[in-house]
């Protein structure tokens, strides 16, 4: 297996540096100059890019179309995605065959922003299909997780003393349960959401449905969520069973919180493609109360009136 953890991976910059290799072996990495990347945890990068962009002036033009996209925050991983994409990493020993981003970066920015962009009558992209891109351990890629800079702290990596190995993301398993101790570090800050009528009818749920969670699940970095369901209080696009479900979440965070043997009511949306259960951002789990099942079926009501009185004036015009 190969892949690059925070004890193996340093930049081009870097290992030109220490190893004194001199710069003509070199000029095929030129500097990112996509202002979009430059933010990225790596410096050189590599033309044509995966999208065969021959030049990051082309690929400049290409990725801005995407900038409404990254405006909505629909997927922290998206930014990381793009870029890896559009402007892959160049190292001395990956001058031919740039770094491709791994699989599960791919699917994580997908499910969360392809809601988003289905709201707009867009799909996502073909030229970024997640499915011929390599899993992690099965070939070599780059993710969030397993990178860092040459210079500063990383700002993905997770201290190793707050998580337990097994949530530890250089520890491969096939289905483990997360024990992260480190639940609330600068990067997994989850966004409080203030459940009112206005904030239910703004987010536009999908599903709500009252569940136990059994437990927490954390595969290739991706994490997910199984839940038995034992009340569906709406489902618009997939059927949604009275059954054991998995939720699926679009990061490497937990976000909502959630926590096994513990009942909760959950707002998200719905991969109809996949009839998956999402949790990205904006979802909501709260823990279970009779009096906001009451409520939620109050404001679904509301807004079904709602919509049917818009659309008789609509058919009145």
């Amino acid at each position: 297996m190969i892949m690059f953890s925070h004890e193996f991976f340093v930049s081009f910059l870097a290992v030109t540096s220490l190893f004194g290799i001199p710069r003509a072996s070199a000029a095929a990495c030129e500097p990112v100059r996509i202002p979009l990347c430059k933010s990225m945890p790596w410096n050189m990068t590599k033309m044509p890019n995966h999208l065969h962009h021959s030049t990051q002036a082309n690929a400049v033009l290409a990725i801005e179309q995407f900038e409404g996209l990254l405006g909505t925050q629909c997927s922290p991983d998206l930014l990381f995605f793009l870029c890896a994409m559009y402007a892959p990493i160049c190292t001395i020993d990956f001058q031919h065959d740039p770094i491709k981003p791994c699989k599960s970066v791919c699917e994580r920015a997908k499910c969360g922003c392809e809601p988003v962009m289905k709201r707009y009558n867009h799909t996502w992209p073909e030229s970024l299909a997640c499915e011929d891109l390599p899993v992690y351990d099965r070939g070599v890629c780059i993710s969030p997780e397993a990178i860092v800079k040459a210079e500063g702290p990383d700002p993905y990596h997770q201290d190793p003393s707050k998580c337990s190995p097994e949530s530890t993301p250089d520890f491969p398993s096939d289905s483990h349960n997360v024990h992260c101790k480190g639940a609330n570090n600068d990067r997994c800050k989850c966004k409080a959401v203030k459940l009112t009528l206005k904030t239910y009818q703004r987010n536009n749920y999908n599903y709500v449905i009252r569940a136990r969670v059994k437990e927490i699940r954390s595969r290739n970095h991706d994490l997910s969520a199984i839940v038995e369901v034992k009340d569906v209080l709406k489902s618009s696009l997939v059927n949604v069973p009275r059954d054991i479900v998995t939720l699926y979440y679009n990061s490497g965070c937990l976000c909502p919180p959630l926590t096994a043997n513990e009942e909760y009511i959950i707002m998200g949306y719905e991969n109809e493609e996949r009839s998956r259960l999402l949790l990205i951002e904006g979802s909501v789990a709260q823990t279970w109360k009779d009096r906001m099942g009451k409520k939620v079926k109050r404001w679904d009501q509301v807004l079904r009136e709602k919509s049917r009185g818009n659309s008789g004036k609509r058919n009145r015009h």
